[in-house]
């Protein structure tokens, strides 16, 4: 059986093994809750603004597609210099990070698989330019076809198949940086089986 008491608001509840102590919570004090028409709600404004901005959506994944796709074709060009690989690098970020908020949660997957491939490879230029390409017209295959038929089964296929390859070519090109391999086995890329 618990013994309780209050010290200075402090609540202790004594048990025959241990104690618990519940500071006082003087956050409470500065909440003010307020309810009722015309009270001001970040949240409820930050949803509508969103909303109100969802009709947009596609057309910005669409643009930035078009972003990534010009960063492939410029490394396809010229090669994948730092310039190139960042410009690369940054425009799939970008689709990472926005992908969901845009509503298309099931391009992330693999943008996130093009950034690793970006990031941990150490000799860039040996990158399979058919890798970058599958990636990339993944991501656009995906937005387009975001909303019909089967779509979420073949996008996440998609997204498992670049993962696999991706960290098999991973685990290939770092192979000689055993503590690099360890650091990427305690990353996504330990699952080298899915």
């Amino acid at each position: 059986m618990a013994n309780s008491k209050k010290i200075d608001s402090v609540a202790v509840s004594t048990f025959a093994d241990h104690e618990v102590i519940v500071p006082p919570n003087k956050l409470k004090k500065a909440v003010v809750k307020h309810r009722g028409p015309g009270i001001d709600d970040p949240v409820s404004r930050a949803e509508q603004a969103l909303a109100d901005l969802s009709s947009e959506f596609s057309q910005w994944m669409e643009i930035e597609c078009r972003r990534l796709d010009a960063a492939r074709n410029q490394a396809k060009h010229s090669g994948l210099t730092d310039k190139n690989r960042e410009e690369l690098f940054r425009a799939a970020h970008d689709i990472k990070g926005q992908a969901a908020t845009f509503g298309f949660p099931l391009i992330a997957p693999v943008a996130e698989s093009l950034c690793r491939l970006i990031e941990h490879t150490p000799e860039p230029a040996r990158i399979p330019l058919m890798l970058i390409d599958q990636h990339v017209d993944g991501i656009r295959a995906i937005a387009h076809k975001n909303t019909q038929g089967d779509a979420e089964t073949t996008a996440l296929r998609l997204a498992h198949r670049l993962r696999q390859v991706t960290n098999e070519f991973l685990l290939h090109e770092n192979h000689d940086r055993r503590e690099y391999i360890e650091e990427l086995l305690g990353s996504p890329l330990a699952d080298r089986r899915t």
